[in-house]
């Protein structure tokens, strides 16, 4: 999805019948296909074909042959068993870059909430004593994916200068454990195991959600000089030279009566009152959205992150676009998540398959 929104042509290669599985993730729906496969297949199109027959290995290697990019997620061995592997592609095409993505870097199938669990990030989600708990999206897919993009992305450029494709491989369990960030660092450098921190940052006081007269915000404070402004929005000068807030390493030993005291604060005036308060002070805040709200923000709505696209099968569409904004390449949707199969005659006579070998290829189920 990323890079057909960057422009590239995608083909997405899909078995004969239910196609891929997610298009019946649900609820909820648009026609007979789930919301969540529309949002990520926008802009490709689509072949159906039936790797375990010779016609769609051979409609796959032509593919292979003219593609920049080949990008697979089966578990480990299962490419090479379909005569789709990178050895096998490569000796057709040098220039090739095939891209892996699996659950763990092995032949262990693989679900995101797996990947959440094995990466340590649900040890350190959640409200303390409560139990571990997933993050609210599937984040290890979509880091997994865009990892995966980043990775093709360096490998073409490196490309232009070699003449030679590779092989670059990521997995969900890779792409989390990366993205533990600080949360690793605590281990590998100062031996700690990081547990849950709720709602709050775990080093960083205050960071986190309050309460305030008709709601809850959310502030970080980070370093000494946020700190003071901080201290000066909110009516309280006098903590920073209170011995048990002036520093950091105090403010995080003290931080069970720091955040009583600022919720004494907060409690005085609304959420709306207190972010523009903050904010004006030069202290990040922001108010706690619900999806309605998040996408209809106006803020959201300048940097055009929700744009349409319409389908000739589902109408008009509503999806969110690429967070990067380029000067001269801008992303777009180019079209609209296709049916399974809808470009495969299309695709294969742009291969050279001749109308007798489709009509044939279609009577024995190849696609």
């Amino acid at each position: 999805m990323l890079l057909a929104d960057l422009g590239a042509d995608v083909i997405k290669v899909e078995r004969p019948g239910e196609g891929d599985e997610t298009r019946s993730w649900g609820p909820p729906f648009a026609g007979v296909e789930s919301a969540y496969f529309l949002a990520v297949n926008r802009g490709k199109r689509s072949v159906a074909l039936d790797l375990a027959r010779p016609d769609a290995q051979e409609a796959l290697w032509r593919l292979a042959a003219t593609a920049d990019v080949v990008v697979e997620n089966f578990r480990q061995g299962t490419a090479e068993r379909l005569g789709a592997g990178y050895e096998r592609l490569a000796r057709e095409n040098p220039k090739l870059v095939y891209c892996s993505i699996t659950g763990f870097g092995d032949a262990r199938p693989g679900y995101d909430f797996v990947a959440q669990a094995e990466s340590g990030l649900m040890s350190v989600t959640g409200i303390p004593g409560h139990g571990p708990l997933r993050v609210g999206i599937p984040i290890a897919d979509l880091c997994g994916g865009i990892f995966a993009a980043y990775g093709v992305t360096v490998a073409l450029l490196e490309r232009e200068a070699s003449g030679k494709g590779q092989w670059v491989q990521t997995s969900l369990l890779e792409a989390m454990i990366y993205m533990m960030d600080f949360q690793n660092a605590r281990w590998t450098v100062d031996g700690e195991v990081p547990g849950q921190a709720g709602n709050f940052h775990p080093t960083s006081i205050p960071t986190g959600v309050y309460k305030t007269k008709d709601g809850h915000i959310n502030i970080a404070v980070f370093g000494g000089k946020i700190w003071e402004r901080f201290c000066e929005a909110i009516g309280a000068p006098e903590w920073i030279q209170d011995e048990r807030s002036a520093t950091k390493v105090n403010r995080h030993h003290n931080r069970e009566w720091l955040n009583v005291e600022i919720e004494k604060h907060l409690a005085r005036e609304t959420s709306d009152y207190w972010v523009k308060a903050f904010n004006d002070a030069g202290v990040a805040g922001g108010h706690i959205n619900d999806m309605k709200q998040a996408l209809e923000h106006e803020q959201v709505q300048h940097l055009g992150m929700v744009q349409e696209v319409t389908s000739p099968r589902l109408g008009r569409q509503r999806l969110v676009g690429q967070p990067i904004i380029m000067s001269r390449t801008p992303s777009k949707i180019a079209r609209a998540t296709p049916k399974r199969g809808e470009h495969t005659e299309e695709i294969l006579a742009e291969l050279g398959f001749d109308a007798q070998s489709l009509q044939r290829m279609k009577a024995e189920g190849v696609y």
